[in-house]
């Protein structure tokens, strides 16, 4: 009598995920040749990750992890503007001011899944090609391969909107050459097209319209290995000429860089800043002094101390802020700014550096006893 069933319950995932190939649907999973696709499909909303989608995701990228009939696994984004442009922050705030438990969910989910990339046994492609933002580039950076092209747009805005550079920021920034990865976590700085590969964040650079057929290349490679993988994405790399004469664009800036964000405190940094005295200091001082006070203090210790943790151990780290900013005031205050008013007045509480105190911060990076994230 358990046959039947057996036999149904090994086909149902299958029809679940075949299903799942309709247009309309907001996360795209497919099996082709030995290759798992994941296609982020909510083009209008910048494929924005929702909680459904990063639901749908860990499960298949862990069952895909474990079939050796799969042997890579490739993310893509819809619509040509953005591979993705982060999560919905937009429903987190309006969960939040509502006391749903989805703020907790949402952020120990997300946390679980980019956890998973980081971890995971198979080879990982991401084609990050346009806008890749917070959230977008938790389900890329971990993994294996990060393939950008001259649509690439790569930043960690999240401190303009009372949060921190979350989603492994904690870890992959501060391991960025010099202290660069500070400069992008704390200022949001944008970095376009073959820039996100100079920086360290891009592991290869590939023109926009080739990415069909490298897609189509990476399909037809047999039982590949990540070497295999690896050479095939180089020699579309070799190939591409775009940009490939321009400078990095903050090489005339790194020894400024270097010198400025390795400052213990915020206070120290804005200090610097202003005893530097340059057009580049000064403009970096108008962008630090929009942000969010209390983030900023948050995310310069949460670089500080993720440089030296596992990726497990600043998730952990990360979790713990998360929490702490949805029941502070400022990220609700910078999603209404930002997001939705879109006045770009955000109110913040405390207003000043000075009044964030020590005390508030350490809270904030306080274990959680049994709500800690475990991974």
């Amino acid at each position: 009598r358990m046959k039947p069933l057996h036999r149904l319950q090994v086909i149902l995932p299958h029809l679940k995920m075949s299903n799942q190939t309709d247009s309309t649907a907001e996360l795209l999973l497919e099996k082709r040749g030995g290759a798992g696709i994941i296609t982020l499909n909510r083009p209008k909303t910048l494929n924005a990750l929702t909680f459904s989608m990063i639901e749908q995701m860990y499960p298949q990228i862990k069952a895909w992890e474990q079939d050796p009939e799969t042997f890579l696994i490739i993310i893509k984004g819809t619509g040509g503007k953005a591979f993705s442009a982060g999560g919905d922050v937009i429903a987190i705030s309006e969960a939040g001011k509502a006391g749903d438990k989805m703020t907790r969910d949402f952020f120990r989910r997300e946390y679980r899944l980019n956890n998973a990339i980081g971890t995971c046994k198979k080879p990982y492609v991401a084609l990050i090609d346009g806008i890749t933002m917070g959230g977008g580039v938790g389900v890329s950076v971990h993994g294996h391969f990060r393939v950008a092209t001259e649509k690439t747009l790569f930043a960690m805005p999240e401190t303009a909107i009372g949060l921190f550079p979350d989603v492994g920021g904690g870890y992959f920034l501060p391991r960025l050459p010099g202290k660069i990865g500070y400069y992008l976590g704390l200022t949001g700085y944008r970095l376009k097209g073959r820039d996100v590969l100079k920086a360290g964040i891009a592991t290869h650079f590939v023109d926009s319209d080739k990415l069909p057929a490298l897609e189509k290349d990476l399909l037809a490679l047999k039982s590949p290995s990540k070497e295999n993988i690896a050479d095939l994405l180089n020699s579309y790399h070799m190939k591409s000429t775009i940009d490939q004469e321009k400078k990095f664009v903050l090489d005339e800036h790194m020894d400024k860089i270097n010198s400025l964000f390795s400052a213990n405190t915020m206070e120290e940094i804005v200090q610097k800043l202003k005893q530097d005295g340059s057009p580049f200091a000064i403009k970096q001082l108008e962008t630090i002094n929009k942000m969010s006070p209390t983030s900023l203090k948050l995310a310069l210790r949460q670089l500080r101390e993720g440089a030296s943790m596992s990726l497990q151990e600043v998730f952990t780290m990360e979790y713990r802020l998360s929490q702490a900013c949805m029941k502070g005031h400022d990220f609700h205050e910078g999603v209404r700014a930002v997001l939705i008013d879109k006045d770009h007045s955000p109110r913040w509480k405390p207003p000043t550096l000075e009044e964030v105190s020590e005390e508030f911060v350490d809270n904030c990076f306080k274990p959680l006893g049994n709500d800690d994230l475990k991974l």
